[in-house]
């Protein structure tokens, strides 16, 4: 098989038909950033689910038929990333296909999408809580927000949390099986108005940290632009830290872009106005190194 001139990443996502969320946020992001994007979809939506009376089509059926042509034309990809997975049987089939597709040089991201603001999405059961616990052991790196974080640690989520227990939370993710653990999402206790993505990475035993201002605002697909950047970016060849610089930058300033106008949250950011900016000369970073 030729070398693939481009990387390439199989992004496992649902699909929405209005609103900016899953793959119509990873497919152009990391198109912009030079990556070969091959959807396996779990779902179409005609709208995300923020959105009443939505139309919602399974595709669980259809994906072993996908994985299986795929695998018989021999496709490798340099990176497989997942996202909001609706069932404990989808887990299981996204289990295999890491197991099936990757080899020693695939980046494997897992964002366990399953819950925010202390309670999880509608169609979550503690099943799928379990089997996404099981799942994250097949992953280099997990991004889940501080309530995804809560849910795979089954414990309560807290009101704050200083960083000595934020570290204790990557810590205690990383025994789970992934190499890097980033939680989102984290309010910042020393900064009004600020919250913090935290990152531990096991093979150098380093805790890492980038704040951001916080807008009173929440739009669907802020987290699939964070954690498509950060794969973007980790397939260009960018550090850990830097990687989430870019990311974390490039979610605020998509909220930034979107906040002064009169439209409904629920579209989304203004993905089309800030994609010129993955293009742009890397900026001078803002993270931090936590010492142990």
């Amino acid at each position: 098989m030729m070398h693939n001139p481009v990387k390439r990443v199989a992004a496992i996502h649902d699909l929405s038909g209005f609103g900016r969320a899953s793959l119509t946020v990873v497919t152009p992001i990391l198109s912009c950033m030079g990556v070969q994007v091959c959807p396996l979809p779990t779902a179409v939506l005609s709208t995300h689910s923020k959105f009443k009376d939505y139309h919602f089509v399974d595709l669980t059926d259809h994906l072993l038929p996908i994985i299986e042509h795929w695998e018989r034309l021999n496709l490798q990809f340099d990176g497989i990333y997942s996202g909001f997975l609706g069932s404990f049987r989808q887990i299981e089939i996204v289990s295999d296909f890491i197991r099936r597709f990757r080899t020693k040089q695939t980046l494997v991201v897992v964002d366990p999408v399953m819950g925010d603001d202390g309670v999880l999405y509608g169609p979550m059961t503690p099943e799928i809580v379990s089997g996404m616990r099981q799942m994250i052991s097949l992953a280099d790196i997990i991004t889940p927000n501080i309530t995804e974080a809560a849910f795979l640690l089954g414990r309560p989520m807290p009101e704050l949390m200083t960083e000595g227990e934020v570290k204790r939370w990557l810590l205690d993710l990383a025994e789970l099986g992934p190499q890097i653990v980033i939680i989102t999402s984290v309010p910042d206790q020393r900064e009004k108005r600020h919250t913090s993505v935290y990152a531990y990475n096991k093979s150098d035993n380093r805790f890492w940290r980038v704040t951001c201002t916080y807008l009173p605002a929440a739009y669907p697909g802020t987290g699939d632009a964070f954690a498509s950047v950060l794969t973007g970016a980790l397939l260009q060849g960018d550090s850990l830290p830097m990687a989430i610089d870019r990311a974390v930058a490039f979610a605020s300033l998509g909220v930034r872009a979107s906040f002064g106008y009169g439209n409904s949250s629920n579209e989304g950011i203004l993905l089309e106005r800030i994609l010129p900016s993955l293009q742009m000369p890397v900026q001078p970073s803002s993270y931090e190194l936590i010492e142990n």
